[in-house]
């Protein structure tokens, strides 16, 4: 399974769009994507439209939880917005959904 990932501004927000699965052979797409955003805005409010990934595993949350924490430390933040049921339970099994913010509604998120 492929990995697709785009981004848009949006207002004060880097939305990143993604679809498909995220395991050891995509992830390196999704840091690569993420390193190039956070290195481009410092203060990156980023938002990660998870609404499209049908599977994310360790790897896969391991780039999103150093990407967090970069954008942290750069005074930005990183949300999830929309992970699909296989996804949420991984952030509750892993109790991930307590470090990162998670929404329901990109929209809402997103400020659209």
């Amino acid at each position: 399974m492929e990995l697709r990932v785009s981004s848009r501004s949006q207002g004060d927000h880097i939305v990143l769009v993604l679809a498909g699965e995220i395991d050891l052979y995509t992830a390196p797409r999704l840091q690569s994507e993420l390193t190039s955003v956070l290195s481009d805005n410092k203060s990156a409010q980023i938002v990660v439209d998870m609404s499209a990934v049908e599977f994310c595993d360790s790897t896969g949350m391991n780039v999103l939880l150093a990407a967090h924490r970069v954008a942290i430390e750069r005074g930005g933040d990183l949300t999830l917005a929309a992970p699909r049921p296989p996804v949420r339970k991984i952030l509750e099994v892993t109790g991930l959904q307590s470090v990162f913010t998670i929404e329901d509604d990109l929209p809402a998120v997103a400020g659209q």
